[in-house]
């Protein structure tokens, strides 16, 4: 792997799912048609792009891996401005690759996202979340309200919710996409 595009970035997003789902993370990296030195070669590349004391900042980053994105517009969030830019990922055709930007370029977010016009999936209990079928946000959406929980590492994030039947659930993400849920087997109000 002489370039580091698309393929090979995708390849640092399969390295961290893998630690939840090894056998999807390897069946995606074979339709890629890598190998796992590829992909061992993938993330030590990038892990040195993000460390380098000469790094041109997160969104320089993306935009030399990745390319122009596909869309970019403004958002507001709360009472902050900010960038939103997307990216497709061949992996996952119904979703892109989101990066939300600062006024001075810094980026605040980055996660996988549904494409705009995409439809989601139906999402009426636990369990209909299966590992890599929803986001952050549709997640969010469908089991409102939610309790953002910190997450494992920087690429993780976590949402606890309570679903029918009052069981208390917790939802694990790595770069947006659903790995795993938890479920308790008690009412949250009996625990």
């Amino acid at each position: 792997m002489t370039t580091f595009g698309p393929a090979a970035f995708q390849l640092v997003l399969l390295r961290r799912m893998a630690d939840f789902q090894p056998e999807l993370a390897d069946e995606a990296r074979r339709r890629l048609g890598a190998s796992l030195a590829d992909q061992r070669e993938a993330n030590k590349r990038w892990q040195a792009m993000v460390r380098s004391p000469r790094s041109r900042g997160a969104l320089a980053r993306y935009r030399s891996v990745l390319g122009p994105p596909e869309s970019a517009e403004r958002r507001t969030i709360g009472d902050l401005e900010c960038e939103a830019l997307l990216w497709p990922v061949p992996l996952w055709p119904d979703l892109r690759f989101e990066v939300l930007a600062a006024p001075d370029g810094a980026v605040w977010n980055e996660w996988l996202v549904r494409a705009p016009g995409a439809r989601g999936p139906v999402l009426d209990s636990p369990d209909d979340l299966r590992p890599w079928s929803a986001t952050v946000d549709e997640v969010a959406r469908a089991f409102a309200p939610v309790r953002p929980m910190e997450g494992t590492a920087p690429t993780r994030w976590r949402l606890a919710f309570e679903a029918p039947a009052g069981r208390g659930c917790v939802a694990e993400f790595t770069y947006g996409l659903l790995q795993r849920v938890s479920v308790q087997d008690a009412p949250q109000d009996a625990l």
